[in-house]
Formats: C-alpha cells, sequence, structure tokens
C-alpha cells in the first residue's frame, strides 16, 4: 500500500519552512457562505441520522439490547452513580451491582448526563448520537481544506498587474473548487450508510468515536498536535479497542514525519509530528492494554469476556504462539466465511479503492482484524453501526488521494472532481438502499401489529413493577419499571411479556418461547392479557419456578449464543 503524505508536492516541500503566522490560509474556512453551507450540512446529517433512529423506535425495532443497556448506565451517571445496568448483568449473569465500566470501558459516556438532567428518555440518546455524529460535519470539511491547499505563492505580483490579476483570479477559482469539494465531502460523511446503520442501531458508544476520529485526523493534518493527542486521549475512553487505532496512527504521524529529501525543513523533518507519533504509536496500545487487563477487571469485568477468536486460539497468548508458527493462519481465518471478504470488498470497493493509495487507512487494520477474525457472525454483517468507526479513515484517505490528483493540474483536476462526485453518488445511493429509503416511507415508520402489541402489553404493566420483558419493548418499560430481559432462565418477576409466535433476541427459536409461557402457566403465573401473539403472565403464588436463577456474587458470566441462521448475509444483521 502506498504511503503518500495526502498532500500536495508544493505543500510538502514548503509547509515545513514557514511559521504557522505565515502560512496560507485556509480558503473555504471561513465566511458568511462557507459557514452557512458548514450549518445546512450539518443540519441535514442530525435531521437524518435522528430520523433513522427515531423510525426504529416509532416501529419499536430497538432493543433493550442495547438501547435499554445504555439508558440504565447514562442514567446511572445522571444520578452521580455507577453505569449499572440490569438489563445487561441479568442477561448475562454479571454479579449485582455490576458496572457497565467492566463491560466496556466507556467512561466518556458520563458526558450524557446534563442531557438526561433535561429529559430522561431513551429517545434523548437517539438525538444526543445524531448529535455528536453531525459533529463531524465542519471536521470532514476542513479536512477536505487541508487536502487541497492553495499553492504557494499563488498570488504572486512581481510579473505587473496582469499577473498579479491572473493570480487573483486563480486563487478565486481554486477556493471555490476546494469549497465545492467540502460540499462533497460533507454530503458523503453526513449521508453516508455507515452513518445511517449506526444511526438505526438507536445508540453506541460510536457516537463519541466518530467524531473524535475526525478531530484526531483533521488535526494531525493542521499540524496542531497539542489537540490531536487531546482526541486520541478520548478515543482511548470511549472503548478500551480504540487505543490500537490511536498507536497505528502515531505510526502514520511518524512515517509522514520522517527527514526526507534535500531541501532545508525537509531534512530535519517534522520533529514535532515524531514526537508526537512515537507518543501515540506507544501510548494507544498501552492504555487499551492497561483498560483490558486492570481497568476492566477492577470495576468487576472479565478481561477475556470479548474474546471471540477461537480459531486462532483460546487466548492472546496462545494466538500469537500459534502465529509464529503458522503466519496463513491468519489468512485462513479472514477468509473462513464468504461473508468476511465480501464485508472487504463492500469497504472499500464502494469508495472506488480510493482509500488504499492513503496511509491513513492503515489506521483500520486493527478495526478490521477484530471483525473479521472474529467468530462471532454479528461483527461480519454492515448492518449495524461497526463500520460507523471506519468512516471518518476512508473519507479522509479518500481526499487525500483526491487531493494528490488534484495538485497535478490539468485532466488530473477533473478526473478528481469525478471521482469524487462518483464517491459521493455511490454513497447516496447505498444509503437509500440500506435504509434511507424507510425513513422516507410512512409505512416504516409503523409497528407490525406484533410490535404495537408488545406496546399495548407494556402499557397493562403497573410503574415500578419487576418485569421481565421481550427485548424489543423494554425501552418502553426501563424508565418506569425495574426490568430485565426475558431470556433463557426464568427469574421470578411479578410480570413476563412474552411472545410466543415471533422469534425475539436471545432465543434461537419460537419453540423455546412457547415452552418458557407454559412453564410459567404451570407454576404460579395466570396470563392476564394475551394480543397478536404476544402474552402477558402475572404472577399468583411463591411456587417456585423449575429453573429459575438470580445473579448473585457467585454468578459466573455467560457469553451469548448467536443463532445459527446469523452471518450468512453481508446487508442482515
Amino acid at each position: 500500500m502506498p504511503v503518500e503524505t495526502g498532500l500536495s508536492p508544493s505543500t510538502r516541500t514548503n509547509r515545513p519552512l514557514l511559521p504557522r503566522a505565515a502560512r496560507p490560509s485556509a480558503p473555504g474556512s471561513a465566511g458568511p457562505l462557507a459557514g452557512r453551507r458548514t450549518a445546512v450540512l450539518t443540519l441535514l446529517c442530525f435531521a437524518v441520522t435522528a430520523a433513522c433512529g427515531l423510525q426504529q423506535w416509532s416501529a419499536v425495532l430497538l432493543g433493550g439490547f442495547d438501547l435499554g443497556i445504555f439508558h440504565q448506565g447514562v442514567a446511572g451517571y445522571a444520578h452521580f452513580g455507577l453505569p449499572i445496568s440490569p438489563v445487561k448483568s441479568y442477561h448475562h449473569e454479571f454479579p449485582p451491582g455490576f458496572s457497565l465500566l467492566g463491560d466496556h470501558f466507556s467512561p466518556i459516556l458520563a458526558a450524557l448526563a446534563p442531557l438526561y438532567w433535561i429529559w430522561e428518555d431513551p429517545r434523548t440518546l437517539i438525538l444526543g448520537q445524531a448529535l455528536l455524529l453531525a459533529a463531524g460535519v465542519p471536521l470532514i470539511r476542513r479536512i477536505a481544506v487541508h487536502c487541497f491547499p492553495r499553492p504557494v505563492g499563488g498570488t504572486a505580483t512581481d510579473g505587473g498587474a496582469e499577473r498579479a490579476e491572473e493570480g487573483g483570479q486563480a486563487d478565486a477559482a481554486h477556493t471555490r473548487a476546494v469549497r465545492r469539494i467540502a460540499d462533497l465531502a460533507g454530503l458523503a460523511y453526513g449521508l453516508g450508510w455507515p452513518l445511517l446503520a449506526a444511526g438505526r442501531g438507536g445508540f453506541h458508544e460510536v457516537a463519541f468515536a466518530v467524531p473524535l476520529i475526525l478531530l484526531m485526523l483533521e488535526r494531525g493534518l493542521a499540524r496542531r498536535y497539542g489537540t490531536a493527542v487531546l482526541a486520541a486521549a478520548l478515543l482511548c475512553a470511549t472503548k478500551e479497542d480504540l487505543g490500537l487505532l490511536v498507536g497505528v496512527y502515531g505510526l502514520v504521524l511518524l512515517w509522514r514525519s520522517r527527514p526526507r529529501g534535500d531541501r532545508q525543513g525537509e531534512r530535519a523533518g517534522d520533529r514535532r509530528g515524531l514526537a508526537h507519533g512515537a507518543g501515540l504509536l506507544v501510548g494507544g496500545p498501552l492504555v487499551s492494554a492497561l483498560a483490558i487487563v486492570w481497568l476492566i477487571p477492577a470495576m468487576g469485568g472479565q478481561p477475556d469476556y470479548y474474546w471471540v477468536y477461537g480459531p486462532i486460539g483460546p487466548d492472546a497468548g496462545t494466538a500469537f504462539t500459534n502465529l509464529l508458527g503458522d503466519p496463513l493462519l491468519l489468512v485462513r481465518v479472514a477468509t473462513d466465511a464468504t461473508v468476511k471478504p465480501l464485508l472487504l470488498l463492500w469497504l472499500f470497493g464502494t469508495l472506488l479503492l480510493l482509500p488504499l493509495r492513503s496511509a491513513t487507512t492503515l489506521c483500520l487494520l486493527p478495526l478490521l482484524a477484530e471483525r473479521v477474525l472474529s467468530d462471532n457472525p454479528n461483527h461480519w454483517s454492515i448492518a449495524h453501526h461497526y463500520d460507523a468507526l471506519l468512516w471518518p479513515v476512508l473519507l479522509t484517505a479518500c481526499l487525500e488521494v483526491l487531493g494528490r490528483l488534484y495538485a497535478r493540474g490539468g485532466t488530473h483536476r477533473r478526473a478528481a472532481y469525478g471521482l469524487g462526485t462518483a464517491v459521493v453518488a455511490g454513497s447516496l445511493a447505498c444509503s437509500l438502499l440500506l435504509g434511507g429509503i424507510s425513513v422516507l416511507t410512512p409505512a416504516f415508520w409503523r409497528p407490525s401489529a406484533s410490535n404495537a402489541a408488545l406496546v399495548r402489553g407494556a402499557a397493562q404493566i403497573p410503574d415500578g413493577a419487576l418485569v421481565e420483558a421481550d427485548n424489543q419493548v423494554v425501552p418502553r418499560l426501563v424508565g418506569r419499571t425495574d426490568v430485565v430481559l426475558v431470556d433463557a432462565t426464568p427469574r421470578g418477576r411479578d410480570y413476563v411479556l412474552i411472545r410466543s409466535d415471533t422469534r425475539t433476541f436471545p432465543f434461537q427459536t419460537t419453540d423455546e418461547q412457547a415452552d418458557r409461557i407454559e412453564l410459567l402457566l404451570a407454576h404460579g403465573y395466570r396470563q392476564v392479557w394475551a394480543e397478536d401473539g404476544v402474552v402477558l403472565l402475572h404472577r399468583e403464588s411463591d411456587e417456585p419456578v423449575p429453573g429459575a436463577a438470580v445473579p448473585d456474587g457467585n454468578s459466573t458470566p455467560v457469553k451469548e449464543i448467536v443463532p445459527s441462521d446469523v452471518g450468512h448475509n453481508l446487508f442482515k444483521g
């Protein structure tokens, strides 16, 4: 993979020689027109991603996993406590009082607590995520400006008034061109299918990661390394594995800041870039290791709970040994399911393979490896939120490549425009096919008969009740009842809201759900309401239910069992 800097040759040669105050100003980065365009694109991104989430909420398609879990966690922060989620801890058999910081190390979620002081509702997270994703629009536009810099000396006047006029016209044309590119970048980012998929998922910590990755990349291009390091530190507080991305970005900075060439300034390289790159290269993976090995266990979690790489080895140490003995093992595992290479082909093919020409794409390696080497089929689809993490890196890499092409002048500039337009058109087409149409269609905002019945059943349950409920109705109950997921283990709660003829997470078959209803009816429960395959049961006696259990201090956490029909379709979770 070529590892060019992403800047034009004139910029690579001269920028290190210029003090900050003397560097050319960035066209399109200021002014009322640019400000209005940025505001419109930002608002558009917010509206679309919020609509995706609200449409899923309206259709009762968002579940306790994961919207209900995040609601309980953020509510814990809002009440000045730990992010404790009974929905999570009961289902996975974690001990009482288990903190979500022992699941994923994401203390940055506490930043959402002020929103819950205004409105404590799961939909607040949907809107909060849309705001965070929209915050990336100004950043991707600035990245476009950095990747298409004005040539140094473009307004020289030593050749007389005629030459000065030509230089001024060239500058004006360049400013218009960069603004056009920035508009295209804002559209591609804000309406891109990865953000729509994230919006349709309700909420995940990825909402913080997307703008922070963009901020790190943008500040790195601007050589404002202090802010880039701050963004990297916040990324490490977003999820424990993002320190690996930070580390690879440090390697990219080292490469781009290295001494090279024969000109003054290039011989010395970018010393600040070298120093900060080295810090990120070491610090990012170190923070990830500390979070996984020490911080997560300190909060009651297990460092190997999310180890889903059995084909490589049962743990990291064994996997490393196995790979040393058989390097081709990586290739075999990464291609042992047809969906895995299709995922890579989709990610890069929909962007015309342009990211492969930029060193920035190296930052994707840890995140892609986590997915294609995983034995959890949920990681292989593009229907979830995982691709939103990749989107900032992919688009930045595209802009770097297009900027280099544009800098060549002549027909190359037209080619850069053409490729950029094609990328945007392809991105918008994918967005429409992968969920955009549903947002525009009123019928998709209405719940199915079964989902509508779940909401009506939930309305029969009194406030404060102890409840086991179907995954998809948990977000409707999580704010006013003590609710956990109805799953493979009966919990003996006062109310059980369950479906009998539609499979729902985490059951493997509808027969399991029907058997649960029969079991409860035979041991102290009575049916108090039923519609469209949805049944509400109420506990009438203290008769013990066979197999019933509640997590305690001796509970051993269990991992999810993925149904056998998951992982065969790139576009379906």
